[in-house]
């Protein structure tokens, strides 16, 4: 049992860049495919696919890197995971974070959807701070 899905999603993530790999696969949800939609949005990684299997779906994520293949880095380089079960982390619109003075993202869940907050900020919608990725 998983008590924080988004939480496990970021590490397989990281994991997964850390050991190189080119893919990573994972239980689907919702919330998992709106983070990755946004991730691809923005630019670090090359696509994901969802697939509908029966008892349970599998979200793969195709990830990014840069450089020649012998000294090729992962485009993220840092996750993290900031709103959590124990103790969730809602913002206003004028109160949501620039992460890396505007280099990385932040990815907010909002009454309008899953968005990076610069997107919330330019709607004036505030909500909870998912992760933080640079």
């Amino acid at each position: 049992m998983i008590n924080d899905p988004i939480a496990d999603m970021l590490t397989r993530v990281r994991n997964a860049l850390m050991a190189g790999l080119t893919e990573v696969q994972m239980p689907t949800s919702t919330i998992k495919v709106e983070i990755a939609r946004i991730l691809k949005a923005e630019g670090y990684i090359e696509d994901y696919t969802v697939s509908d299997e029966k008892p349970a779906g599998m979200i793969s994520i195709k990830l990014k890197y840069y450089g020649s293949r012998r000294d090729r880095r992962p485009v993220i380089t840092h996750l993290e995971r900031i709103s959590k079960p124990g103790r969730r982390v809602y913002r206003a619109s004028r109160d949501l974070p620039r992460v890396l003075s505007g280099i990385g993202i932040a990815i907010v869940t909002t009454p309008k959807g899953v968005m990076t907050a610069q997107q919330a900020r330019r709607e004036r919608v505030g909500g909870e701070v998912l992760c933080y990725v640079w």
